[in-house]
């Protein structure tokens, strides 16, 4: 039945469906279509015009068809669809992208049927607004709840579209809904339950006026001003579609006596009125200036309100406010020591400004109420991955932050933000950072300086962009290769954690924090603590993780010489923060059973706090305190008494910090633990120097990205690279071979720097700027051949190279069992088979952890494991090429199958592919010799152990290593892996006597085989 039959009888309309129009105005013209959904617009992506889903997770994008209705609103059929969305998803139309994008600036809004299903969820409704295209637009957002039942109208006005703080593809065009280049809208459907949905009729209605489409805007929302000086407030006047004005804007402004200054003692009151004449171009602007008044009393901060009152345009979505400096108070003088300082502002505090300091907010939650920063006093902000500023460049960066801790100079005691993010391995989430190899990666190098040094490297690249704490370094150990997180950790043996803890110098400086408030050091923070590498498959509760966040069963021995050492090294280093980890912990025989870390008193406060002398502050991780059990309330008494500090409640922000309030007033929470928590924080943030430099000091900006900082990268993808195998010689590569290169993650810049790579997860493709391994062997050959599938002919070729291995993930989402497993794809296998079959191969597997080879194994001549080199594909050329020999070692063993998993050094059985530790080298001069050199060496290793002579020690080990691993070959038995394994740990742990004692057995076992 058509919508005319349906109109014709208000009785049958009635009986078959409530269906509730919007009453158009009598002047308006008629509406302008979108989309009739009649067929007129195909299913396609961009470029093309059409419809196209996506989402989160390859579960979550929505399922569309175009469906036959009798009770259409508009023609024939509807566009309808099922979902079931976990992370998120939804549906967009793009126009398309070679033709004129569409000028929709003449209409009041836009408006679309929406069958009810009275849910009461939240919908999304987005439009994409200039840019280029599509997919290169401003998004401007807004939503509506499904809280009836039927069809019904949903009339947007143009005006109630928010610019999207939280996600911008491309951004930063003009922050203004200009409506004259549109070129598409989105729709949002609800997340974590199963719906079904129905749209109809998308179109334009309504005429513009200059009412709805004018906006007067400040500069700035708050006005810092010494005391005595004057304040200059920036008005200005935009309009949608940036059209002069048809009509003129005024702007009557006063004074307002409801803030804390005194009028006529702390400021000279103003009033008086603005004029923005008809033809007044958008984005002309009139200032108004509020004088201060000088006094002789040290005082807190003052605010004075300017109440703007407009006509003709829309008033600034809050009213802009002068903010006099404190000024006088002891906290504020540098010259004292910090610990006095602290004092002072501790003692001069509210306890909300003290709950304030322990609360941490996700940047996109309060981007839409950024007034929320004062309001609740808060200490801190952060940008989870992939929560980034628009345009995602370091400018933006800096120019975010500082409106942030602009926000915080309103508070009385103007107490600056501290602002984190999770520069993991290198600035990850900004476009254009040097993207070092992940920990496992520089566990390969086993090189301590080296570490430190792109360490160092991140940190400059993070201060410069007004970031002064970084979420890293990751100290966990990993036991598992099943892990999603195994990659953030330097290796599975905790001596090797330890010694790579050098990277918290490189991060912050002197272990006594004197260097943190220099403009290329940041705050660090050890991670996680503790256990979080020990999880059991199949325990964790989280999604559908398999390990990641599950529990860590372990004896207190265990414990103690696994887990807990690396970060002992980290306290002695001095650094700042250290993070709890969202798994549980059960202790062998402490009767509790598993506890969740953000709940563990005993050893965040005992052991942490207490017998470490940590004297940092803690931060909990994403929401964690959720996953306590008990209500919200008992979840915040819970971790703050649990020795929490700082709480990372990205969206809950408000009421995280009323509970807190509420748990001390009811006695709770001491308050001596909440002046605890809150002197840690402020210390930290007095030693960044943030009270005297709140804002970004971005002189290293230029330096971000730049040759001196990717030839670290490239230093460190060069030695992280790890000679498996490699009969024949294979390698080094001439570069007068003809190169056969094949392979999934041979040209591919995403898969190459793997999760936590400008987004949280990471993805493949062109991302960010560096240099594909395949554009690296380009420079380095004049004559190879690309064929990603190898279906290219194969024959004439000297040599192919195959780059195989993961794709990017992150966290539980990359647990084995969770969509993951550890066998290369059947396009990998295919690439390999081809290549390895038709001439000799290399096979360089990047991956975050080992991948199961099999049968394959025979047929490979060299192997290389590059784990995740990062955005410096020289590094990896310079190895294949001979520029550098190959020096990495495995990090983590090296298994035969997966049900050998967990498996590492130090077990009692132990038979793997590759043992920990093993690594051939391309050194010109590879040392010879038998069980007498080895004994020899054993000599001068103890001799080198008894005078303290590190660097001759390792160097002792590592020529017996080389000569064990000459015997060996790739005949590795079980007698052979465990000695050999036992070494490495040893030499990590100054028993270089010891170690060439192991060696010398694996020797023989390698003989005995031979």
């Amino acid at each position: 039945m058509r919508r005319t039959a349906l109109l014709a009888s208000a009785t049958l309309l009635a009986a078959l469906i409530p269906l509730t129009t919007a009453q158009a105005a009598p002047d308006d013209p008629a509406p302008t279509p979108v989309d009739r959904f009649e067929g007129e617009v195909p299913f396609a992506s961009p470029p093309a015009e059409g419809i196209f889903t996506w989402g989160g997770d390859t579960d979550d994008p929505p399922r569309l068809e175009l469906t036959p209705r009798t009770d259409a609103p508009e023609g024939a059929h509807v566009l309808s669809g099922t979902y079931d969305i976990s992370g998120y998803g939804g549906f967009t139309h793009d126009f398309a992208f070679a033709e004129p994008a569409h000028d929709w600036s003449a209409r009041k809004g836009i408006r679309f049927w929406w069958e009810g299903q009275d849910n009461g969820r939240k919908i999304a409704f987005e439009l994409k607004d200039g840019g280029a295209n599509g997919e290169a637009s401003e998004l401007w957002t807004t939503s509506f709840t499904d809280d009836f039942t039927g069809w019904k109208q949903i009339e947007i006005p143009f005006t109630d579209f928010a610019y999207r703080t939280d996600y911008q593809p491309v951004g930063g065009i003009d922050h203004i809904l200009g409506l004259t280049e549109m070129w598409g809208y989105a729709v949002t459907l609800p997340t974590g339950v199963k719906g079904r949905f129905a749209m109809d009729g998308v179109e334009l209605y309504g005429r513009a006026d200059q009412s709805l489409r004018a906006n007067v805007l400040t500069d700035a929302a708050v006005y810092p001003v010494t005391e005595g000086g004057t304040a200059t407030v920036e008005v200005a006047v935009a309009t949608t579609g940036s059209a002069p004005l048809d009509e003129p804007v005024t702007v009557a402004y006063e004074t307002a006596a409801t803030g804390t200054a005194e009028p006529g003692k702390d400021y000279t009151p103003v009033s008086g009125t603005l004029t923005f004449p008809a033809g007044t171009a958008s984005g002309a602007t009139r200032s108004v200036r509020v004088p201060t008044l000088k006094d002789r009393g040290a005082e807190a901060a003052e605010t004075v309100p300017l109440k703007l009152t407009v006509t003709g345009a829309k008033p600034p979505a809050e009213s802009p406010q002068v903010v006099v400096d404190a000024h006088g108070l002891p906290y504020l003088d540098p010259r004292l020591p910090v610990r006095k300082r602290v004092a002072d502002l501790l003692a001069r505090m509210s306890p909300t400004e003290k709950a304030g300091q322990m609360t941490q907010a996700e940047r996109a939650a309060v981007g839409a109420t950024p007034g929320d920063i004062a309001a609740y006093d808060l200490g801190s902000l952060l940008s989870g991955g992939g929560s980034t500023p628009t345009p995602n460049t370091p400018e933006a960066w800096a120019r975010m932050i500082d409106g942030f801790q602009l926000r915080a100079q309103a508070t009385r005691f103007q107490i600056p933000l501290i602002y984190g993010v999770d520069a993991v391995h290198g600035h990850n989430n900004l476009v254009g950072a040097t993207i070092m190899p992940h920990n496992i990666g520089l566990g390969a190098s086993r090189d301590p300086r080296l570490a430190q040094r792109t360490a160092s490297v991140t940190a400059a690249e993070v201060r410069a962009t007004g970031v002064p704490w970084d979420f890293a370094p990751c100290l966990c150990v990993t036991r598992d290769d099943r892990w999603g997180r195994a990659y953030e950790s330097f290796g599975e043996d905790p001596a090797l954690v330890d010694a790579m803890a050098t990277v918290v110098q490189g991060f912050q400086g002197a272990s006594d924090g004197r260097d943190l408030k220099d403009d290329d050091k940041v705050l660090a923070t050890a991670k996680h603590f503790v256990g979080d590498g020990g999880t059991e498959y199949g325990s964790s509760t989280t999604d559908g993780y398999t390990i990641d966040q599950g529990v860590t069963k372990v004896t207190r021995q265990e414990l103690e010489a696994v887990h807990l050492a690396p970060y002992r090294t980290a306290v002695d280093r001095g650094v700042g923060t250290v993070m709890p980890s969202f798994s549980s912990l059960d202790i062998v025989g402490d009767g509790r059973g598993p506890v969740k870390m953000h709940a563990r008193a005993d050893l965040l406060t005992g052991v942490l706090k207490g017998r470490m002398d940590f004297d940092g502050f803690v931060i909990s991780d994403w929401a964690a305190i959720d996953q306590l059990p008990g209500d919200y309330a008992s979840d915040v008494r819970t971790s703050v008494n649990a020795g929490l500090d700082m709480i990372m409640v990205p969206n809950a922000y408000r009421d995280f910090h009323t509970t807190l309030v509420a748990e001390v007033r009811a006695g709770r929470i001491d308050e001596r633990r909440v002046d605890d928590a809150v002197s840690r924080i402020l210390t930290q943030k007095f030693r960044l120097g943030l009270f005297e430099k709140p804002y970004a000091d971005t002189s290293g900006a230029d330096r971000i990205g730049s040759a001196a900082h990717r030839a670290v990268a490239r230093e460190a993808a060069a030695e992280s690279q790890v000679l498996l195998k490699n009969a024949g010689g294979v390698l080094p590569l001439r570069k007068d071979q003809k190169v056969y290169v094949a392979g999934s993650n041979a040209d591919d810049i995403g898969n190459q720097s793997g999760g936590w790579t400008v987004t949280w997860q990471g993805s493949s493709g062109d991302i960010t700027p560096g240099t594909t391994i395949l554009e690296a062997m380009r420079a380095n050959s004049g004559r190879l051949t690309y064929s990603k599938d190898a279906s290219a002919p194969t024959a004439g070729h000297d040599v192919g190279v195959v780059v195989v291995g993961e794709t990017p993930y992150a966290e539980g989402q990359g647990d084995v069992g969770n969509g993951h497993d550890l066998e290369l794809s059947a396009a990998d296998q295919a690439a390999v088979d081809t290549v390895c079959a038709a001439m000799k191969c290399a096979v360089l597997i990047v991956s975050g952890r080992p991948q199961l080879l099999g049968d394959r194994l025979g047929d490979i001549d060299a192997l290389v494991a590059s784990w995740l080199p990062g955005t410096e594909g020289d590094g990896v050329a310079d190895v294949l090429y001979g520029r550098r020999p190959f020096t990495g070692q495995l990090p983590v063993t090296w298994p035969r199958s997966e049900a050998q998993l967990p498996i590492n050094v130090g077990d009692t059985a132990y038979d793997p592919q590759y043992p920990y530790g093993w690594g051939l080298t391309t050194l010109t001069a590879i040392p010879g010799g038998g069980e007498g050199t080895l004994r020899a060496l054993a000599v001068a290793a103890r001799a080198a152990e008894r005078t303290g002579a590190e660097e001759a020690g390792r160097a002792i080990v590592g020529k017996a290593r080389l000569i064990v691993q000459g015997k060996a070959g790739q005949d590795i038995t079980a007698a052979f892996a465990k000695p050999f394994a036992d070494a490495d740990h040893l030499l990590l742990t100054g028993r270089y006597g010891e170690a060439v004692d192991r060696l010398t057995t694996a020797y023989r076992a390698a003989y005995r085989a031979a």
